[in-house]
């Protein structure tokens, strides 16, 4: 679309051609077909955003230039919203193998019909299909780059091109490709500079990682502190205690057991109960009175 088109265009138009944009991204199925939709979405930013100047320079209501600058906002969204569209079909071809990777040269395949205006284009790939190149698309490494950046930012910070938008428009300011470029580049830095802590982290928590005990330390340390299974005892018996405390004395105990439990209450089990921990307890104490501690 060349400036002179641009400049014929009636301002009064500027719906049309957003509504235009919008609804060819939301049909969108190919590539070509997302590359149509940028295109629209661009051309009504260019005629909103020479509108708005054409405004300013006559010194126009605040109202109309506001209400410009809502229009080249809303085309920037819709632009962006292609631009995303464009690297994931750009990626999703490298990774099927249609565009060369890194490396080498980036082409898309596309079908014999598509390349008519370039004749002398015989490249091949193994199925037969014609390879195009990126100037081929009409594209260009810089646009690919920047719809990745767009489309990263974007996922890292969902709704980031709108925000950007609106607070520019809040501020009477000019919404521009420049600072949507600008703000999802400040928020891809953060990602990359929180990611970078984060392995400094990961880095020094190795670094000062104890060294893996030797065959002697465990055997020490289970001899001072037991397996999992010793302390599980010990912190069974200590729960045991800690119960029984919880519990009134015996005898106001057996006042506050309800008839309807009374049945339930088995002395047999008890009385177990309680010669295990008495021997248990003559046995500790006869253990600690010979100095059989694990630390010595």
């Amino acid at each position: 679309m060349n400036a002179l088109t641009i400049t014929n265009l009636d301002t009064s138009s500027l719906p049309r051609l957003i509504d235009r944009a919008a609804a060819m991204l939301a049909g969108a199925k190919t590539a070509a077909e997302v590359l149509e939709a940028r295109e629209a979405a661009g051309l009504a930013y260019d005629v909103a955003r020479r509108a708005a100047r054409l405004k300013t320079a006559k010194a126009a209501h605040d109202e109309l230039i506001a209400a410009a600058h809502r229009a080249q906002a809303d085309a920037l969204e819709i632009e962006a919203a292609a631009k995303r569209r464009l690297a994931d079909e750009y990626d999703a071809a490298q990774t099927r193998g249609e565009v060369t990777g890194h490396g080498g040269g980036r082409n898309f395949k596309v079908d014999d019909h598509n390349l008519e205006t370039n004749p002398g284009n015989h490249n091949r790939i193994g199925d037969g299909s014609a390879i195009a190149t990126l100037a081929d698309l009409g594209l260009r490494r810089d646009q690919i780059h920047d719809a990745r950046l767009i489309r990263d930012a974007e996922t890292a910070d969902p709704g980031i091109v709108r925000r950007t938008l609106d607070e520019r428009l809040e501020r009477g300011e000019e919404p521009t490709r420049a600072a949507v470029r600008r703000a999802a580049e400040a928020r891809l830095e953060r990602s990359l500079d929180r990611l970078k802590r984060t392995q400094e982290s990961v880095q020094r928590l190795e670094a000062e990682k104890a060294e893996p005990l030797t065959a002697e330390q465990r055997a020490r340390q289970v001899a001072i502190f037991g397996t999992i299974e010793d302390r599980a005892i010990c912190a069974r018996i200590d729960e045991i205690v800690e119960l029984i405390g919880e519990q009134p004395d015996a005898a106001e105990a057996v006042r506050r057991i309800p008839p309807a439990s009374r049945h339930a209450i088995d002395t047999g089990p008890i009385r177990r109960a309680a010669a295990w921990l008495t021997e248990f307890s003559t046995l500790y104490e006869q253990e600690a009175h010979h100095g059989n501690h694990a630390f010595e």
